[in-house]
Parts: C-alpha cells; structure tokens; sequence
C-alpha cells in the first residue's frame, strides 16, 4: 500500500503509534549504517534509500527519471517490510544474509528482496545493518551494471538472426 507523503517525516507521522516505533528503529539502524553516497527519500510510496543521480546519473534502467534504488522500508497492509536490493541481485550477498539471519535464531519472512515483519523485535536488526553497510553506493553500482550487462548478453545469445531467403 504506497503512501502519499511526500516527505519521510510525514510518511512516519501518518503511521499508527506501533508500526510508527517499528520502522523508526529500522530506519536508525539503516542510516547508521548507510554509505554517504545513498540518500534517503520517499520513492515508490515508501522511505527509499537510493543513489542520487548526481552519483549515478542514468539513473533506474526501466525508468531512468528515478534514482537506483538501493532499500526501502514500508507499512504494507498486513506488515511491515523492509527492501535490500543489495542481496537481490548478488548470490554472495543473498547467501552470507541467509547465513547470517540463521545464526541469529531468528525467523526469516523473506520474498526475493524484502523481510516481513510485524515489530522490530522480529528482526535481526544487526544482519540488517551490515547488510547495508557491507555494499557501498560505489559497489552497488558496479553490480547492478554488471547483472544488467549479463542480461543484455542471454537477451542477445537467445536472439537468433533470420535466415536469409533466397530469390
């Protein structure tokens, strides 16, 4: 469910007085933990962390008008959600994550880039955090290029030129 706010404090004004102290401890551990070169703001009806343009002017590949999109933290209908992109689009970060949220004993509600949570208690918050602090903006970018770079090359190798007719 996107938000309205156009501001992240009025984003978190608008949350009831519980999901309102969850996502706060949520937000302080990611800015904690963040590179200098991500910024926050709503993006998507949600606190997103990002790379600006003016770090990576091309910007989102399907709409370069937005920035890259790095995390994102959201009061859903039935959860709330906390988004890494840094651990979607890399095996290594997804598998040290996994490995880590294990060992803390607590229980994982994972889709391919968010955690569910109900409280912040649900979460292993230091995973969290070095997760976002384990993939600096200029890494960041360097991955993204890379999966983007791979894509365009299967795109290509499944492409098969026509066979010329003959007159």
């Amino acid at each position: 469910m996107q938000s309205k706010a156009t501001t992240v404090k009025d984003y978190i004004a608008s949350l009831p007085a519980d999901r309102r102290e969850a996502i706060e401890t949520v937000r302080k551990v990611i800015l904690k933990n963040l590179d200098k070169d991500y910024e926050e703001g709503m993006l998507y009806g949600m606190i997103g962390y990002y790379v600006p343009h003016r770090i990576y002017p091309a910007g989102y590949h399907c709409d370069p008008t937005k920035p890259l999109c790095y995390a994102g933290l959201a009061s859903q209908k039935n959860h709330l959600s906390v988004y890494l992109m840094c651990i979607y689009g890399s095996k290594d970060q997804l598998a040290w994550f996994q490995k880590a949220w294990k060992a803390s004993g607590k229980k994982l509600d994972m889709g391919k880039s968010c955690i569910r949570f109900k409280k912040a208690e649900d979460l292993a918050l230091d995973v969290i955090g070095e997760s976002i602090k384990r993939v600096p903006a200029k890494a960041y970018i360097a991955n993204v290029e890379g999966v983007l770079a791979k894509h365009a090359e299967d795109k290509k190798a499944r492409i098969k030129p026509k066979a010329k007719s003959k007159k």
